[in-house]
């Protein structure tokens, strides 16, 4: 299957984000990526998804949609300069061990192959506070191992969020536990010091500004940033779309 599904296709055609592709553009990060990109006058997104999903109003973007195995070809019909991965599951949805490596690693490294292949210079990946290849838990040896087989890869910038539990609404993907999460962190987070801040809630939108700005950055190198390094570039962003003059 693919399909090319376009909203407003009004894009500048000097950009100073250059070709940026979102996958993983049904998850909760990716939904927040989409919405966020409308205030971005000067970015082409385009997004690579299995199902078609509602846009934004006032988004500027192309959404591909196309079977996983073919996200590497559609990659190198694309071209992006830089690739936003927000990719991930939980093993509970997935249904095995298996079932999530093949997306948690499997396909996130489909992505990676194909976008350093195709010459991509930037690559951001959301990871997952405490990720570690040597971790004894399966989630965070996975995620661990995918950071290091995507480090390996030497992307000109490499930028990879880890972010805490993420606060926000997901559509369609129903996680009791994480609801009951994040209920509770307002009251939870002051008690998560020293090594545990890393896990303390995080909005989504932090997130997502924090991808379009690694996504853009001039500096190179290889980047891993918890929540505060999260936060930080989301105000990069703030502070660089509130001095560049906005135009329809």
């Amino acid at each position: 299957m693919l399909a090319f599904l376009a909203s407003d296709r009004r894009v500048c055609q000097m950009s100073d984000f250059g070709r940026v592709l979102l996958v993983g553009a049904t998850g909760l990060v990716g939904r927040a990526i989409l919405t966020r990109s409308i205030d971005l006058p000067k970015i082409r997104l385009q997004a690579l998804a299995r199902r078609e999903i509602p846009l934004p109003r006032g988004a500027r973007m192309e959404l591909v949609l196309a079977d996983a195995e073919d996200w590497p070809a559609i990659i190198a019909t694309l071209q992006p300069d830089a690739v936003i991965c927000a990719l991930g599951t939980t093993r509970t949805k997935a249904g095995s061990r298996e079932a999530f490596r093949a997306v948690d690693h499997d396909l996130v490294m489909d992505v990676a192959n194909a976008a350093k292949a195709n010459e991509a210079t930037h690559f951001v990946m959301v990871s997952a506070a405490g990720a570690d290849a040597a971790s004894r838990n399966f989630y965070l040896r996975t995620k661990g191992e995918t950071e290091e087989a995507v480090r390996a890869l030497k992307f000109s910038r490499l930028d990879i969020l880890r972010p805490g539990l993420l606060r926000g609404r997901r559509a369609g993907d129903r996680r009791p536990l994480e609801s009951l999460a994040q209920l509770a962190a307002p009251i939870v987070d002051p008690f998560l010091r020293g090594g545990r801040a890393r896990y303390r809630s995080i909005p989504t939108e932090t997130v997502a500004k924090a991808a379009l700005q690694g996504a853009s950055a001039k500096a190179r190198g290889s980047f891993v940033h918890a929540n505060d390094g999260i936060a930080r570039l989301a105000r990069d962003l703030d502070r660089r779309m509130a001095s560049t003059p906005h135009s329809g």
